[in-house]
């Protein structure tokens, strides 16, 4: 149930963005008389053909984690599934990333994109496809996006030629904190891109359900440095020490403090 949730949520991703303003589909009509047939790309994703093909994909990922600028066999795996789907692409794209098109190579160029990593975790639910792989686990549902851009390179790649405009299909690996998205831009894969659109998968929502909002929405990161400095001593004089521990600890809450008291929630 989990995963057709995910598969919902990719597949209304697309209907609400090719349908918008830019018209990246031509007239499905038979004739010049009918009305414009826009494909429903939920049913399309539910047909079994394209349904259990991504789930034994997400499967297979799951289990077989890699880390960041680690998933040589998740990016052979792709490419291999974008090959038998006939879809052209660029590899390798920021170490192990792959860059697909679909369409008539010419402008809009709209992306869709999957991040590819795995975390440092170990998978602690007993299940036949849990990860095969001690102490990594997909538990952040990359497995998950990767299929389901696949899943939608199949069902585009089946209408290419209803496409006015070109879909990028962008597989980037390390989004855990490998600044993978710096290099597929570094890269110049994006360069032609006017749109790019990706998601993330969401345990509270309904099924079949997506949810945005305008402007920023998610988290970010960042990353610093401190040292704190102490002095040993003998658990018998601790007047003696500058015990850095006792530092760091208070250091860490008075951080969270600069979150709950200094900053407006709102």
């Amino acid at each position: 149930m989990g995963l057709f949730k995910w598969v919902n949520f990719f597949t209304i991703i697309i209907f609400i963005f090719f349908f918008s303003a830019t018209p990246v589909f031509s007239d499905f009509s038979s004739t010049s008389n009918d009305h414009l047939s826009i494909p429903n790309f939920l049913d399309l994703a539910k047909e079994p053909k394209v349904f259990d093909w991504m789930v034994s994909i997400r499967r297979k990922i799951h289990e077989n984690p890699e880390l960041s600028y680690q998933e040589f066999e998740t990016s052979k795996l792709i490419r291999t599934k974008l090959d038998e789907l006939g879809v052209q692409y660029k590899h390798p794209v920021a170490v192990t990333g792959a860059i697909g098109y679909i369409g008539t190579g010419l402008p809009p160029f709209v992306a869709l994109r999957a991040d590819m990593d795995a975390l440092l975790i170990q998978e602690m639910v007993e299940w036949e496809h849990k990860s095969k792989v001690p102490g990594k686990m997909h538990a952040c549902g990359h497995d998950a996006h990767v299929a389901m851009l696949l899943g939608a390179a199949k069902i585009l790649k089946d209408r290419e030629k209803h496409l006015h405009g070109t879909i990028v299909l962008v597989f980037q690996p390390a989004e855990e904190g490998g600044g993978g998205a710096k290099k597929i831009l570094d890269a110049g894969a994006l360069e032609k891109v006017s749109a790019i659109f990706g998601l993330h998968v969401l345990n509270n929502l309904p099924l079949g359900e997506v949810a945005s909002r305008s402007g920023p929405i998610f988290a970010g990161n960042g990353f610093f440095k401190a040292v704190i400095s102490g002095r040993g001593g003998h658990a018998a004089i601790p007047q003696h020490s500058i015990d850095p521990i006792l530092a760091t600890s208070n250091v860490i809450v008075s951080l969270q403090q600069i979150v709950s008291r200094e900053i407006d929630p709102l």
